[in-house]
């Protein structure tokens, strides 16, 4: 299937690593000009300068998305080397696992700063020029928590799902425009941030690393985890031109764990 993506220019936040980085590598094998983004600036380039290499177009670029100006400064960054934004893949570092009986509204205040506002910013600044060329794509990367809640995760639950209804309401409101906008959300996909889960697991339970993945394995129906790549596949669809139709919806990785359709 051909995505249509050839000369279009996707920014991917966090694309350094995990899911962001999957998702970077997917739209720059369908022919996507691609910005490498992330706080390890030099590991930004790395990976820009490797699919260079591979015969793509790519430039990496140092970004902390919460600091106050510098999504503004990314998005003009973006402009300059590759052209207008075409596609936005948001995405960002998750939050530290908590309980809800100990969620304070400090604790809201930087989940919303954290996975709200940095997105919000970079939407307000791409969205304009994708309205007006009549062709965009915003498609978040999400948790399988914006339906099914997590359990010791409130953090997350609760920015992402703030996310998910500014996102739900944009994507009415700029549908007839030819932008499209959705959520990826990833089940336990083998990154180094599940890994980092699964150790909080163990240890808060007194379990083996081990035990807690086994356990964790028996309750997908896919027997197994997802891997980057095939995360990173569903948002290059979601990105492409044959997704046109697809949008204001949210559409998970998860390998079946999911109990909602």
């Amino acid at each position: 299937m051909d995505l249509g993506l050839s000369g279009r220019v996707a920014l991917v936040c966090a694309s350094t690593g995990g899911l962001g980085l999957a998702s970077a590598r997917a739209l720059a094998a369908e022919g996507a000009a691609v910005a490498v983004t992330g706080r390890r600036g030099e590991l930004a380039e790395s990976i820009a300068a490797e699919i260079a290499a591979a015969g793509g177009r790519a430039i990496g670029a140092a970004a902390d998305l919460t600091a106050p100006d510098a999504p503004d400064a990314l998005v003009d960054r973006v402009v300059r080397d590759l052209g207008p934004v075409d596609v936005l893949v948001l995405n960002g570092p998750g939050p530290t696992p908590g309980s809800a009986a100990d969620f304070t509204a400090r604790d809201a205040a930087a989940a919303v700063d954290l996975l709200l506002a940095p997105h919000l910013a970079l939407v307000r600044r791409v969205l304009p020029g994708m309205r007006e060329r009549g062709w965009g794509r915003i498609v978040a990367v999400g948790s399988s928590g914006v339906e099914e809640p997590l359990a010791g995760m409130v953090a997350s639950n609760a920015g992402r799902a703030a996310l998910a209804g500014y996102l739900k309401t944009l994507a009415g409101e700029v549908a007839a425009d030819g932008v499209t906008v959705n959520m990826a959300l990833p089940g336990r996909i083998a990154t180094d941030r599940l890994t980092y889960l699964d150790r909080q697991t163990a240890e808060r339970t007194g379990r083996t690393e081990d035990a807690v993945r086994d356990a964790a394995r028996s309750a997908i129906p896919a027997g197994r985890y997802g891997s980057p790549a095939e995360f990173g596949a569903l948002v290059a669809f979601l990105s492409g031109a044959p997704a046109a139709y697809i949008t204001g919806t949210a559409v998970r990785c998860d390998g079946g764990q999911g109990h909602a359709l």
